[in-house]
């Protein structure tokens, strides 16, 4: 095969104006070139887009890249992303990238990605209408749930988010309305919280994704001594006639004493 240009395109209207060369967002332009990048090089690395020189073109907005002339499993990927839309044989970091941009072509509306080069037929769309998806799609279930953790990040200039740290030591991002940080009247950045959440969940590897904030939920761990007495004397008078709680105990498991 000889060398091929790859064309990466961002169409992006949900600004109220068409992203072109000429204008856009800085953080969609930032994002785009990372997603770009990632995508070419793989986890295999096989492109050093460190070296590599590329054009930035209307349409909406593209990233033409100069000719390649070794790079088989990108296209092969490529390849693989006109004949179908599942993504399980894709390179790891590809199909990272395909479903973010997936996502956000079906969360905003004017948002579409194209891939083009000169030995595919036709370009990759990956649009709302595309449903480019790994066929691990059917593990992820909807939940509702409470998740405790440190607050390590709270708020958001353009989407209110909060990152929390859990029990594991991992992050978990949850989106949340402007409002209810702005009705929230504790400081709770870098301090322990329970919070009620949506979330897609996975079957397999317990993973939460997708996760969106309901509610804090105050939670003590101070204890109540009216109800830790209320507790005591409720037990007392159901073990009262109970002589030796450790030979009942014995008793009821078969032992002797």
């Amino acid at each position: 095969m000889e060398a091929q240009r790859i064309t990466l395109a961002l169409e992006d209207h949900s600004g109220g104006y068409e992203t072109t060369p000429e204008r856009v967002r800085l953080a969609d332009l930032a994002r785009f070139a990372e997603d770009v990048q990632t995508f070419l090089r793989g986890e295999a690395k096989e492109i050093d887009t460190q070296n590599l020189e590329v054009a930035i073109c209307k349409g909406s907005l593209a990233i033409q890249t100069t000719p390649i002339m070794v790079a088989p499993r990108l296209f092969a990927d490529l390849q693989a992303m006109l004949e179908g839309q599942l993504l399980d044989s894709l390179d790891a970091k590809r199909k990272e990238v395909v479903e973010r941009w997936q996502k956000a072509a079906r969360q905003t509306q004017g948002v579409a990605y194209t891939i083009s080069a000169p030995f595919m037929q036709s370009p990759v769309v990956v649009s709302a209408d595309s449903d480019y998806r790994g066929d691990d799609a059917d593990q992820w279930v909807q939940v509702e749930r409470y998740v405790r953790g440190e607050i390590q990040d709270l708020g958001g200039v353009t989407k209110a988010n909060a990152h929390i740290r859990l029990p594991d030591g991992s992050t978990l991002r949850i989106t949340t309305e402007k409002g209810l940080l702005r009705e929230d009247k504790v400081n709770r950045l870098y301090k322990m919280a329970m919070l009620r959440i949506t979330a897609e969940y996975n079957v397999l590897t317990r993973e939460l994704r997708n996760a969106r904030l309901l509610e804090f939920v105050e939670h003590s761990n101070q204890v109540d001594e009216a109800d830790l007495e209320r507790l005591t004397r409720r037990g007392a008078s159901a073990w009262k006639d109970v002589g030796s709680p450790t030979i009942w105990v014995d008793e009821l498991r078969g032992g002797e004493h």
